[in-house]
């Protein structure tokens, strides 16, 4: 087995999320996690999927479809931040996957504010025992400032209401990605 940040935030939320919950897709990107997503709820579930881009939208629902998953799956073309707009229950997981949409416009990033406010969002809404998973990049510059934020808001987080763990590598160069995992305590 090799270790892998992604693989390893796709096992830890499918330790929490069973079939009937609600979760969020924070991302949708190219489709890739909405569909581990839509898996993990099923069709008695909802997965709701936020990207500004058109591209990631069709990418996603294309997907969607060839596997028989879009009728569980919200898919909302706005940005993360306007996610407290579509979202009115509680939630089991969300998933953030920052960065840039591989294959895409690299210039067309998630940003330190727009990713906080999704971010304080999404915990005011995660169920007690949910998971907030965030994979961040900071490899690029606007990465770079994202992590920093992202991890010194994080730092700052009650520690008697929210659990934050960090899973990154040690002895990978060029700034590696990494993931935070926030789980609101019952």
């Amino acid at each position: 087995m090799l270790l892998n940040i992604l693989d390893f935030v796709h096992a830890t939320i499918r330790q929490v999320v069973q079939a009937g919950d609600t979760v969020i897709d924070a991302t949708a990107g190219n489709g890739y996690d909405t569909l581990f997503l839509a898996s993990c709820v099923g069709p008695t579930g909802k997965v709701v999927a936020f990207d500004i881009q058109p591209a990631a939208i069709v990418s996603t629902r294309t997907k969607l479809e060839s596997a028989g998953m879009s009728d569980w799956v919200d898919l909302i073309q706005t940005g993360h931040e306007h996610m407290n707009e579509y979202i009115k229950s509680e939630v089991r997981a969300i998933m953030f996957n920052l960065g840039y949409l591989p294959g895409a416009d690299k210039n067309c990033t998630t940003t330190a504010i727009t990713t906080l406010k999704a971010m304080q969002t999404g915990l005011a809404h995660l169920a007690p025992g949910g998971i907030l998973a965030v994979v961040i990049y900071p490899g690029h510059e606007q990465g770079k400032i994202e992590a920093e934020a992202v991890l010194s808001w994080a730092e700052e987080l009650p520690q008697q209401q929210i659990s934050v763990l960090q899973y990154a590598f040690i002895n990978r160069v060029h700034n590696a990605p990494f993931a935070l995992f926030l789980q609101k305590r019952n």
